[in-house]
């Protein structure tokens, strides 16, 4: 599906959920919960990327592989975009991003899948086995050029 059409659902489906909790709490309340939920995921966003932040730097300090932090900071991002973005149900899936057991679970099926399609790559090259024969270089006895005096 092309970007615009699923922006275009997204965007259908946030207003549908915040009209339909308008209409069950009242217009004072829905604002006030969308200004509340974004709040909290603004400071779970900060708490989670100075974690993700420090856990990256031990990891080449260590040097292990930064893959998981490096997945987990592309979350972060993720979620912070959605927290920006206003509705519940953005901020439902960015307080997931942000929540630790489920970003494990969305990060492991990232790296899981990316590492099939780098192995399907590479599966789809031959490799020829050689090696690099250099002859020796020709000399070629050039005339001198003396200059005059």
């Amino acid at each position: 599906m092309p970007v615009f059409v699923l922006l275009l659902i997204a965007i259908i489906a946030e207003l549908a959920v915040i009209i339909a909790v308008g209409q069950a709490v009242g217009a004072l309340w829905t604002i006030l919960l969308l200004i509340v939920v974004s709040m909290a995921g603004v400071a779970l966003l900060r708490r989670q990327g100075t974690r993700t932040l420090t856990s990256f730097s031990e990891a080449l300090r260590n040097r292990r592989d930064p893959s998981p932090e490096m997945a987990d900071g592309m979350l972060i991002g993720v979620a912070a975009a959605l927290v920006l973005f206003p509705g519940f149900l953005s901020d439902v899936a960015a307080l997931l991003l942000l929540f630790p057991p489920t970003r494990a679970v969305v990060r492991k099926r990232l790296l899981s899948r990316a590492q099939a399609r780098a192995k399907a790559r590479v599966a789809h090259h031959d490799v020829v086995d050689g090696e690099i024969v250099e002859d020796d270089p020709i000399i070629i006895d050039a005339p001198r050029i003396e200059p005059r005096d």
